[in-house]
């Protein structure tokens, strides 16, 4: 049986600030997420704050020791069953009201495999997504999954058996790709990790199960990416199409939270027009969607995506 969750009082809920504490919880949280059009049930795999890319743009601060080490795979569940039966009894989407949320977003979306690193990292990913999967059946079904991923770890034989058993329940893939070329990659995204893992690795998943393109673009001491940069890009997401890939879709995305340096601001909503244009040369028939960083008002309600 799950115990009651200790819902937080008000300003849970805001596009611009992603908490991965909620209530006592350690693993689990819930924030208000413009990409999956609602509520998403959080599942953080990296309390540790331990990540193989280092974003110039993510909002983790791991200038802050992290009060939790390791997963204790009991308490994450205890506290996921928890937090699907408040929803079920309807005390996340009331929470949501108190804090202004439109009701088109004021519903459950998701329940996401992301938090503060790479959750394929963690080695029994592959087990929990049918452990997640089962508590979801037997507390919210309906709700799918999703797994918000820099795609490095696809290749491992474990984190396959992940992805085919997440698709088999209807869950979704979001893949991080924020570049096109090589030398913006290791700009961006910090990390050992070749990019033409990440390629390869996206190319073949693609290749085994639809999944969709997530693409942060920004501007770093004032200066976007240059036109060089998007067209290779598109040119990247052509490539996996040709290859035989599917795309469910590719979502433009820029700063909405508070990066780690003042030098990292965000693109405005022409800038992500523009690149989502090169996207849709590039993929017809993909669906493309733009998600800027304004925020109508003080309450961090989001401005609606742009298809």
């Amino acid at each position: 049986m799950s115990g009651p969750v200790r819902l937080p009082r008000r300003e849970t809920f805001r596009v611009d600030d992603h908490p991965r504490r909620f209530a006592d919880n350690r693993y689990v949280y819930a924030v208000l997420s413009r990409r999956a059009r609602g509520l998403s049930i959080g599942i953080n795999l990296n309390p540790d704050k331990r990540c193989n890319f280092d974003c110039i743009y993510c909002q983790v601060d791991r200038s802050v020791p992290s009060e939790v080490d390791r997963v204790d795979e009991a308490v994450l569940l205890a506290e996921l069953r928890a937090m699907l039966a408040a929803a079920a009894r309807g005390e996340l989407t009331d929470l949501a009201r108190l804090d202004g949320v439109p009701d088109a977003l004021r519903r459950v979306a998701d329940v996401a495999f992301s938090g503060d690193g790479e959750p394929t990292t963690w080695p029994g990913f592959d087990r929990l997504v049918g452990t997640v999967g089962d508590a979801i059946d037997a507390l919210l079904p309906g709700v799918p999954m999703t797994l918000i991923t820099n795609a490095s770890t696809f290749h491992l034989t474990r984190v396959r058996r992940a992805l085919d058993a997440l698709t088999r329940r209807g869950g979704r893939v979001w893949a991080k790709l924020d570049a096109g070329t090589d030398e913006y990659y290791r700009f961006v995204a910090v990390t050992k990790v070749p990019f033409a893992r990440i390629l390869d690795n996206i190319r073949e998943q693609a290749c085994r199960h639809p999944l969709v393109i997530q693409s942060l673009f920004l501007r770093f001491r004032g200066e976007g990416p240059s036109s060089r940069e998007i067209d290779a890009w598109a040119a990247r997401l052509a490539g996996i199409v040709a290859a035989g890939g599917a795309l469910a879709g590719v979502q433009v995305t820029t700063v909405a939270r508070r990066p780690p340096t003042p030098d990292v601001t965000a693109l405005d909503a022409a800038d992500l027009d523009r690149i989502a244009a090169a996207a849709r040369q590039a993929v017809p028939g993909v669906p493309v969607e733009t998600f800027p960083a304004r925020l109508d008002g003080a309450d961090g309600n989001p401005e609606e995506p742009r298809s």
